[in-house]
């Protein structure tokens, strides 16, 4: 593994370590807070529907580090980051509506971050060229 591939390696861990920290505590909050609480602002949305984004929440956090630590399905890291760049584009939008423009920059950072996850992690399902080497990123061999 080349020194350029292994710094983008740890970058790719270090944000996927933040992104999983950050989900799952949002997903959990949204799983244990009153709806009442949840509901209050300028869009209000059904109390089954914020349950489920904190369960996917919860879940895409889980699946951007497990995979990788256990070296088992690490096709879910990818897989995870995208659903959650679907809950960022969401929650920028609504975000933009609700309360401005600038607000919606926090969501719209988060979503970036997943993006990169995303390409970056899933750049090791490329199908290797008969006579080439592998040059995916995912958790090569040290």
């Amino acid at each position: 593994m080349s020194h350029n591939s292994k710094t983008i390696n740890i970058l790719l861990w270090l944000v996927q370590i933040l992104l999983a920290l950050l989900f799952v505590f949002a997903g959990g909050m949204k799983l244990v807070m009153p709806l009442a609480e949840m509901q209050q602002g300028p869009i209000v949305l059904p109390g089954a529907f914020l349950r489920f984004i904190g369960v996917a929440e919860l879940l895409g956090g889980l699946g951007l580090v497990l995979p990788g630590l256990f070296r088992v399905h690490l096709f879910l890291v990818p897989l995870a980051a995208a659903g959650l760049v679907t809950i960022m584009a969401g929650a920028t939008t609504l975000t933009a509506l609700g309360m401005g423009v600038l607000p919606a920059l926090f969501p719209m950072l988060v979503g970036t971050l997943a993006v990169i996850v995303c390409v970056g992690r899933g750049r090791v399902n490329e199908p290797a060229r008969p006579g080439t080497a592998r040059r995916g990123l995912l958790f090569q061999n040290r």
